[in-house]
C-alpha cells in the first residue's frame, strides 16, 4: 500500500484522537447504547385476520392518526405473536398487505358498469345491495325447482352460487352455510379451495 506524508498524517492523527478519548473514559458504545423511541409507540393497534386464504393468520396493523383533525392512515402490518395460527409469521401476501391496502388503486366502493358500456359508475352500498338482492330473487324465482319431472320434491336453486369467506368464524361459516342452503343454493363452496 502507498502511502504519501499526508495520508500518514491523517491516519495518525485518527489513531491518535480516538486513543485519547478512550483514555478520557468516552466510549462509543455506551454513547450509543442510549433508549431510542419506538416508532409505532404513537400508533393505534388493532388485531385482524388475514383475508387471503384459509389459514387465517393474525395480523397487529398499526394505524397513525388521531381521528379529530388527521385522517388516520395505516403505516405497519405485522403477524400477531399472540395469534394460536400463525404465532407472528406471516407469508409474503400477507407481509405485503400494507402495500395492498395503500394503494391508489385499491377499490373501496361499489361500482356498477351498465349492459354495454364502457365505463364504471360508483354506486353506494345501499345501492348496490339492494341491485344484487332483487337480482337474486328474479334469478331465483324464475329458476327455482321445487320438484323434478319425477315428482321428486327437491326444493333446490342451481343457476346461483355461493362463495363463504375463508377467514370467517366456525359460527359465522355455520350461518353463511344455512343460508345459503335455505335459499336452495346447492353451489356452495369455499374461498380456501379457490
Amino acid at each position: 500500500m502507498d502511502m504519501n506524508r499526508r495520508h500518514f498524517f491523517r491516519v495518525s492523527g485518527a489513531g491518535l484522537v480516538g486513543s485519547s478519548l478512550v483514555a478520557l473514559g468516552f466510549s462509543p458504545a455506551t454513547a450509543l447504547a442510549e433508549v431510542r423511541q419506538y416508532k409505532l409507540a404513537a400508533t393505534k393497534v388493532t388485531r385482524q385476520t388475514c383475508t387471503y386464504c384459509s389459514v387465517g393468520c393474525g395480523l397487529l396493523m398499526h394505524s397513525l392518526g388521531d381521528g379529530l383533525n388527521v385522517k388516520s392512515k395505516l403505516i405497519h402490518i405485522e403477524g400477531d405473536p399472540d395469534h394460536p395460527v400463525n404465532r407472528g409469521t406471516l407469508c409474503p401476501k400477507g407481509a405485503g398487505l400494507l402495500d395492498f391496502v395503500n394503494s391508489p388503486n385499491r377499490l373501496q366502493y361499489p361500482e356498477y358498469r351498465a349492459p354495454g358500456s364502457t365505463e364504471w359508475k360508483r354506486m353506494s352500498w345501499d345501492d348496490a345491495l339492494t341491485r344484487i338482492t332483487a337480482l337474486m330473487k328474479q334469478d331465483r324465482d324464475a329458476n327455482f325447482q321445487a320438484k323434478t319431472d319425477d315428482g321428486l320434491t327437491v326444493n333446490r336453486w342451481l343457476t346461483t352460487g355461493m362463495l363463504a369467506a375463508s377467514a370467517a368464524s366456525n359460527e359465522a361459516g355455520y350461518i353463511t352455510y344455512k343460508v345459503a342452503r335455505s335459499w336452495g343454493i346447492l353451489a356452495f363452496d369455499n374461498q380456501a379451495r379457490v
